[in-house]
């Protein structure tokens, strides 16, 4: 479990989880309205490389943003994520952002194609409302729970 303070620290947060990252990997966000799952996006999106402005995709579902960096952007901050080794991405091409807030299951987004993106391991698909569409997670998704803190804009964040 890990306390930010403030939208910056969450975004930086994800920057560094994004430095861990190698392709292919699921990412399922969970939390309320406002809880900061796209602000963590969106520092998702920056330590990955990618130079468009991320916003939510709740009304086309699905957004992909190519990844302009290849290598890690930020450095290990020891023993925090201990998934995988800090790597070089050069595999990594495309970050596939999906909001799943209005949808009823899963079905949904296999219908607008979300196979195609989940089975490549150039790609990092991140799901916000992710507990939505569950039973089309892939097992090995990484979990990632945003909560309100005691304090207005502090957030716990566990990664499971």
């Amino acid at each position: 479990m890990i306390i930010t303070k403030s939208e910056k620290e969450t975004m930086t947060l994800a920057k560094k989880f994004a430095s861990q990252l190698k392709g292919g990997e699921v990412i399922a966000l969970i939390g309320e309205l406002g809880a900061g799952k796209t602000v963590f996006i969106k520092g998702l999106a920056k330590g990955l490389g990618v130079k468009q402005t991320i916003t939510s995709p709740t009304f086309v579902l699905m957004k992909i943003y190519p990844v302009k960096c290849r290598k890690a952007a930020i450095p290990l901050l020891a023993g925090l994520f201990n998934r995988v080794n800090p790597v070089k991405r050069k595999k990594i091409k495309y970050l596939c952002h999906i909001d799943a807030y209005r949808l009823k299951n899963g079905q949904e987004l296999i219908g607008i194609g979300l196979n195609d993106w989940l089975s490549r391991s150039d790609v990092i698909t991140v799901i916000e409302w992710a507990d939505r569409v569950r039973e089309i997670l892939p097992k090995k998704s990484i979990k990632i729970r945003l909560n309100y803190g005691k304090k207005e804009d502090e957030r716990i964040v566990e990664i499971t």
